[in-house]
C-alpha cells in the first residue's frame, strides 16, 4: 500500500523532493499508532494491522492537498517559502475540516456495542489516532520541509517525450483542459446532469435486491470439523469399523487434507468430555486440517459439499454435520438456527421434527441438525417408601446397592509393573440384562436380610432425552442449519413462513436465531452509526461554511458512494455483511473529503471577485489532481486488502471492494455533480469578499522581487 501510495504521488508531481516530504507522514503517523497500542496493551492482531493498512492510504490525503497547492504556487513563480505560508493559508481549514469528516465516522465506532463493536473498536480508534496525526503533519511538517526542500524549476514547453514535462506533465495538462470543458458544458446542461444523476442513482440501488447477505463472510480456514451419528446404541467396536471405512475415503479422494483425527464412540464411565457435548456408542468426530489454502486448488467450502455428497450414501449413518470452521476464529460463525421454548419435552421434539423436515427440503439448507439428541430407553426405579421402610432400608441404600451391582464398585487396586488398575466388582451382564433380573437383584438390610429389588420397587421402561437445553431459565431445543450460497435474507424469509403455516401448541414459542439474529442487529447497529456520522459531519461543515446549506451541496456525493458500494458488490459477487457494511459508513466521512476541499476553494475563487461559472470552472481545474491524487492513494492503499487471498482474506476483503467502489463513483460524481448542484444552489447567495484579502497570490517579477497580485 505504501509502494503505491508513493507512485501516485510521483506520478502527479514530477518532484523526488516532493514525494519524500509527502511520504514522511506515513511513519510519523503508523508510529504515534503504535505508541497509541502500546500505552494501551492493546496486541498487534489481524484488526489492528487491518487498521493501519486501511489509514496508510488516507494519512497522506491531507499532506497532498497542502503540498499540491504548494507546489502549484511555486510553478508561478513564487518562492518557497511564501509559497508554503500562503499556500497552506489557502487550504489549512478545509485540511482540518476533512479531517474532522473522517474522525467523525472513525470515533464512533469505538461506542458500537455487540460483536460489532468488539471487532471495531481498534479499527476506529486507530484510524482516528492516524487520521489526527497526519493532519498536525500536513500544516506543519509539510510546509516547513517544502520551504527546505522544495525549488523552483523552470516548466520546459519543448522538453522532449521522454521526460517528465514533455509526457506525463502534458497529459495531465490535457486531462485539465478536458475536464474544465466538461465542467463548462455540465454547467450549461444542468438539467441533464441532474437526471442523468438520479437514473444512475436508482438503477444502482436496485441492483441492492440481487446482493446476497450474512452476518460475516465465511473464512477459508484449512479446516474441517464433522460430528458423524450411527444408529443409536451401535456397539463402540461396529463404530470403529465405520471410522475406518470413512477415514480410508478421506485419504484416498482428498490429498487436500494432512492431519485426520478422529474419535469413535465414548467410554460407559462418561468422563469429563461428556459435560460439554452429548456423545455415545454411536458418535464419531472428525478434526481435519487441509493444506494451506495457496498450495490447493480447491477451496475448503467445495471440499465439505463433496464430503456431504460422500457421506450422505453410506447406508449406516443416520445424520452427519459438516463445519468449515470451530467458531473461534470466525467472529462467530455462520449457522443459523430456530430456537423452540417449552416445557413439554414430547411436544417441543414433535415441532423439532417437524421444523428440521421443512428445513430440510429448502434450497441453501446443509447439516439440518436438532440440538436435543434422540431419546435413548432407560429403566426407571420408583421406590416405595412404606415397603422400604418396613424393611429398615432407605432411599441411599438401596440406590448405592443397585450402582454396586449394575455399574460396579470399585473394591481394590491390582499393582503390577508400577502400573495400577482398577479391579471393578459387580454382576455378569447376563445377570442385569432383562426387567426380571433387575427385579431380582437382592438387596441386604441392616439385619442381614436380603430383599428383592421387586417387593420395594416398581420398574418401567422409559423414553428419556439425553440432554436438556435451557435458555433464559426455560427448556429449549435448537434446529440450526449452515446456509450454502444462498442469503440470509432470503432464509430467514422462507423459515418464518413454514414457522407460520405449522400448527403450534400452545405453551410452546418458536423464533429464529443464530447468524440471523445477530445480522440483523449488526445491521441495526450500522444503521444507527451512519445516521449519527451524517448528523455529525453536516455539523462540522456547518461549523466551517457558516452555512447550512453548504453542507447539504456536498453531501450530495455521498448517496452515490453507495451507489458505488452496490454496483462493486454486484459485479464481484461479494455479500452484504456487516465487514463489507462498516466499509459503506467510512465512505461517509472520506468522500466529502474531495467535495469540501473542491467547494472550499469555489467559495475563495469567488470571494476573489469571479464569477458563479468561471469560479466553478477554475477552482475545478485546480482541484482536479488534489482530488484524483488523494482518491488514488485510498483506493491503491486499499487494493491489497480486496484482492488479498490468503488465509481469512474472505474477512477483510469485502470492506476494501466496497471502499474502493463507492470511491470510484463518488469521485466521478463529486467532479461533475457537486459542481452542477452548486451553481443550483448557491448562485443566488453573495460572498462575503472582504476575506479574500489573506489569500492574494504572490508572484516574483523578472527582477526576482516577490509581488502581490490585486483581485
Amino acid at each position: 500500500a505504501a509502494i503505491f501510495v508513493i507512485l501516485v504521488v510521483l506520478f502527479f508531481l514530477g518532484r523526488w523532493r516532493a514525494t519524500v516530504i509527502i511520504i514522511l507522514t506515513i511513519p510519523i503517523s503508523l508510529i504515534v499508532a503504535f505508541i497509541y497500542l502500546f500505552i494501551t496493551g492493546a496486541s498487534i492482531n489481524i484488526i489492528s494491522l487491518t487498521s493501519l493498512s486501511i489509514a496508510i492510504g488516507m494519512v497522506v490525503d491531507d499532506a497532498i492537498v497542502v503540498l499540491e497547492n504548494i507546489t502549484r504556487h511555486i510553478e508561478r513563480g513564487s518562492r518557497p517559502r511564501e509559497a508554503a505560508i500562503y499556500a497552506t493559508n489557502e487550504v489549512w481549514l478545509a485540511v482540518i475540516v476533512t479531517t474532522l469528516t473522517v474522525v467523525a465516522v472513525f470515533f464512533p465506532l469505538t461506542f458500537v456495542k455487540g460483536l460489532t463493536g468488539v471487532l471495531f473498536k481498534q479499527l476506529g480508534m486507530i484510524v482516528t489516532i492516524t487520521i489526527v496525526t497526519s493532519v498536525f503533519a500536513a500544516i506543519t511538517l509539510t510546509p516547513t520541509l517544502s520551504a527546505l526542500m522544495l525549488k523552483w524549476y523552470p516548466i520546459r514547453k519543448d522538453a522532449p517525450f521522454w521526460t517528465y514535462d514533455g509526457s506525463i506533465r502534458k497529459g495531465l495538462d490535457k486531462f485539465d483542459h478536458f475536464y474544465e470543458r466538461t465542467l463548462r458544458w455540465a454547467l450549461n446542461h444542468k438539467a441533464v446532469v441532474t437526471i442523468a444523476a438520479t437514473l444512475i442513482f436508482i438503477l444502482s440501488m436496485s441492483l441492492m435486491g440481487k446482493i446476497p447477505t450474512e452476518f460475516f463472510p465465511q473464512a477459508d480456514e484449512s479446516r474441517i470439523t464433522a460430528t458423524v451419528q450411527l444408529q443409536t446404541g451401535t456397539r463402540v467396536d461396529e463404530t470403529v469399523k465405520t471410522t475406518d471405512r470413512i477415514t480410508k475415503l478421506i485419504q484416498s479422494k482428498y490429498p487436500e487434507v494432512t492431519i485426520i483425527e478422529s474419535s469413535a464412540g465414548v467410554d460407559d464411565q462418561g468422563g469429563f468430555a461428556s459435560i460439554f457435548n452429548a456423545g455415545g456408542t454411536h458418535t464419531i468426530t472428525y478434526s481435519l486440517s487441509l493444506l494451506p489454502i495457496e498450495e490447493r486448488k480447491k477451496s475448503v467450502f467445495d471440499i465439505v459439499e463433496e464430503m456431504r455428497s460422500d457421506l450422505s450414501k453410506m447406508p449406516d449413518i443416520i445424520n452427519f454435520t459438516l463445519s468449515t470452521s470451530d467458531n473461534m476464529g470466525s467472529f462467530g460463525g455462520s449457522g443459523v438456527a430456530v430456537e423452540i421454548y417449552g416445557y413439554d419435552i414430547a411436544n417441543t421434539n414433535l415441532v423439532a421434527e417437524e421444523l428440521s423436515n421443512r428445513i430440510k427440503k429448502m434450497q441453501g439448507a446443509k447439516d439440518v441438525t436438532i440440538s436435543r439428541s434422540k431419546s435413548k430407553p432407560e429403566l426407571q426405579i420408583i421406590f416405595d417408601q412404606n415397603k422400604m421402610s418396613a424393611n429398615a432400608l432407605n432411599t441411599a441404600m438401596v440406590s448405592s446397592a443397585v450402582k454396586n451391582r449394575v455399574d460396579g464398585l470399585v473394591a481394590t487396586q491390582l499393582r503390577q509393573f508400577g502400573d495400577e488398575y482398577d479391579v471393578v466388582v459387580r454382576l455378569d451382564r447376563k445377570s442385569t440384562s432383562t426387567i426380571t433380573d433387575i427385579q431380582n437383584l437382592g438387596i441386604t438390610n441392616p439385619m442381614g436380610q436380603v430383599v428383592r429389588l421387586g417387593e420395594i420397587a416398581s420398574i418401567k421402561e422409559y423414553w428419556s432425552p439425553p440432554n436438556i437445553e435451557r435458555k433464559r431459565k426455560e427448556r429449549i431445543v435448537r434446529v440450526s442449519f449452515t446456509p450454502y450460497k444462498r442469503s440470509l435474507t432470503e432464509l430467514q424469509t422462507e423459515i418464518q413462513k413454514n414457522i407460520d403455516e405449522m400448527q403450534i401448541p400452545s405453551g410452546i414459542m418458536v423464533q429464529i436465531s443464530g447468524a440471523i439474529q445477530d445480522q440483523m442487529e449488526a445491521f441495526a447497529d450500522l444503521a444507527l452509526l451512519m445516521v449519527v456520522s451524517l448528523i455529525l459531519v453536516y455539523l462540522i461543515m456547518a461549523s466551517q461554511f457558516e452555512s447550512l446549506r453548504m453542507p447539504l451541496i456536498i453531501m450530495f456525493s455521498i448517496p452515490f458512494a453507495f451507489s458505488g458500494v452496490a454496483v462493486a458488490l454486484w459485479l464481484t459477487g461479494t455479500s452484504l455483511s456487516a465487514i463489507s457494511g462498516i466499509g459503506a459508513v467510512m465512505l461517509i466521512g472520506i468522500v466529502v473529503k474531495n467535495a469540501i476541499v473542491l467547494v472550499d476553494f469555489i467559495n475563495l475563487m469567488r470571494d476573489r471577485g469571479y464569477s458563479l461559472y468561471e469560479a466553478i470552472a477554475l477552482s475545478g481545474r485546480s482541484r482536479l489532481r488534489p482530488v484524483i491524487m488523494t482518491t488514488a492513494t485510498t483506493i491503491l492503499g486499499m487494493l491489497p486488502l480486496a484482492l488479498s487471498t490468503g488465509s481469512g482474506a474472505e474477512l477483510w476483503s469485502p470492506m476494501g471492494v466496497a471502499v474502493i467502489g463507492g470511491l470510484v463513483f463518488s469521485t466521478l460524481v463529486t467532479l461533475v455533480l457537486v459542481p452542477v448542484v452548486y451553481a443550483l444552489f448557491a448562485g443566488k447567495v453573495k460572498r462575503n469578499r472582504s476575506v479574500a484579502a489573506y489569500s492574494d497570490l504572490h508572484f516574483m517579477d523578472e527582477n526576482g522581487n516577490n509581488k502581490s497580485l490585486d483581485k
